[in-house]
C-alpha cells in the first residue's frame, strides 16, 4: 500500500491542531490523541475557529468545515492508535518526552506502522534510534500555520528506508498546495538552518537602530519580492518558538549564527511573544530600539 488512509495525530496545539486539519481536510480520517479530554476538545475547537476564518474569507464552505470536522476523533490513550496506518509526533520540543511518546505510541501501533515526528529542532536520527525498528522512522516537518504553509520536509533519518520516504512524498503531494522537500537529518534540516540566521540578523539590526520594523520589513519585501517581512514573521511564529528554535539550534551546532540576539531574549521575558498575545516587534506595543 502506497498511500496513507486513517492518521494518527499525537499531540494538538498550533502545529498538531494544524496537521489534523490538513491530513482531515484532504478526506482522510483522523485520530487525535491527547493526554486528557479537556485538551482534545481545546484542540478540537482551534480546528473549528480556524476553520470559521476560512469560511468568512470564502476560502472554505461550511459543507467542508462540517465534512472536516468530522473526520477527526480524539482520544486520550496510546490504545486508540491501533488501527492507523500513519502516526506524526507532534508534542513539545523535548528529545526526552519525544521519546517517552514515540515509545508508547510503537509499542501501540505494531511493528509495520510508520511513525513520523513534526519536529523542527531535534535529531530524527536520535528519536529513531530509541525504537525497535527506526527504518519505519522519519521526520515530516510542517511550518505553521500547517494549513496555509506550502512547504513540507521530508526528513531522512539515517536509518529511514527509501520506501518510507517515497510513500511520505507521495502522502504531500496529495495535500492540497503542498511540496514536499526531501531532506538529510541535520540541525534545522534546510529551511530553519537558512532562516534563524537570517532572522536573528534581522532582530539585531533592528536593536541596534538600523531602521524601524515597519521600513525593515517594506525594504526586504519590495526589495527582494518577500511575502511577508521578517519581523512580521517573526511575531507570526512567535519570539518564544523562535527563542527555543535559536537555543536548540545553537546548543547542537556550537554555531554562533544560531546565539539567540539580547533583545530576543529580553521581549520574550518581558512577555512580548507576538501574535499570539498582541505584543511584538510589529503587533500591539511598540518597542524602543
Amino acid at each position: 500500500m502506497n498511500q496513507f488512509h486513517r492518521i494518527a495525530v499525537v499531540g494538538l496545539g498550533t502545529m498538531g491542531s494544524g496537521i489534523a486539519q490538513v491530513f482531515a481536510a484532504s478526506g482522510r480520517d483522523v485520530v487525535a490523541l491527547e493526554t486528557d479530554q479537556v485538551r482534545a476538545e481545546a484542540g478540537i475547537a482551534a480546528i473549528s475557529a480556524f476553520l470559521d476564518g476560512g469560511v468568512a474569507r470564502g476560502k472554505v464552505s461550511a459543507d467542508e468545515k462540517k465534512a472536516t470536522l468530522a473526520r477527526i476523533t480524539t482520544g486520550t490513550a496510546p490504545d486508540d492508535l491501533a488501527d492507523v496506518d500513519l502516526v506524526v509526533e507532534s508534542v513539545t520540543e523535548n528529545l526526552e518526552v519525544k521519546r517517552e511518546i514515540l515509545a508508547a505510541v510503537a509499542a501501540a501501533v505494531g511493528d509495520g506502522t510508520p511513525i513520523v515526528t513534526n519536529t523542527s529542532a531535534l535529531s530524527v536520527t536520535a528519536l529513531a534510534a530509541a525504537l525497535p525498528d527506526p527504518s519505519r522512522v522519519a521526520g515530516l516537518h510542517f511550518f505553521n500555520p500547517a494549513p496555509v504553509m506550502r512547504t513540507v520536509e521530508v526528513v531522512r533519518a539515517l536509518q529511514t528506508s527509501q520506501d518510507l520516504v517515497d510513500r511520505l512524498v507521495t502522502l504531500v503531494h496529495s495535500l492540497d498546495g503542498k511540496q514536499p522537500i526531501v531532506v538529510r537529518d541535520r540541525p534545522g534540516f534546510l529551511i530553519n538552518a537558512l532562516l534563524l540566521p537570517y532572522l536573528n540578523d534581522v532582530i539585531q539590526e533592528y536593536h541596534d537602530g538600523l531602521a524601524t520594523a515597519e521600513d525593515i520589513d517594506l525594504a526586504l519585501k519590495l526589495g527582494l519580492g518577500y511575502r511577508s517581512g521578517p519581523l512580521e514573521m517573526l511575531d507570526m511564529i512567535g519570539l518564544d518558538v523562535h527563542l527555543h528554535a535559536t537555543e536548540s539550534m545553537y546548543t547542537a551546532t556550537s554555531d554562533a549564527r544560531y546565539a539567540p540576539p539580547p533583545l530576543l531574549r529580553q521581549m520574550v521575558a518581558a512577555g512580548h511573544l507576538g501574535t499570539k498575545n498582541s505584543k511584538g516587534f510589529r503587533t500591539g506595543e511598540k518597542k524602543t530600539r
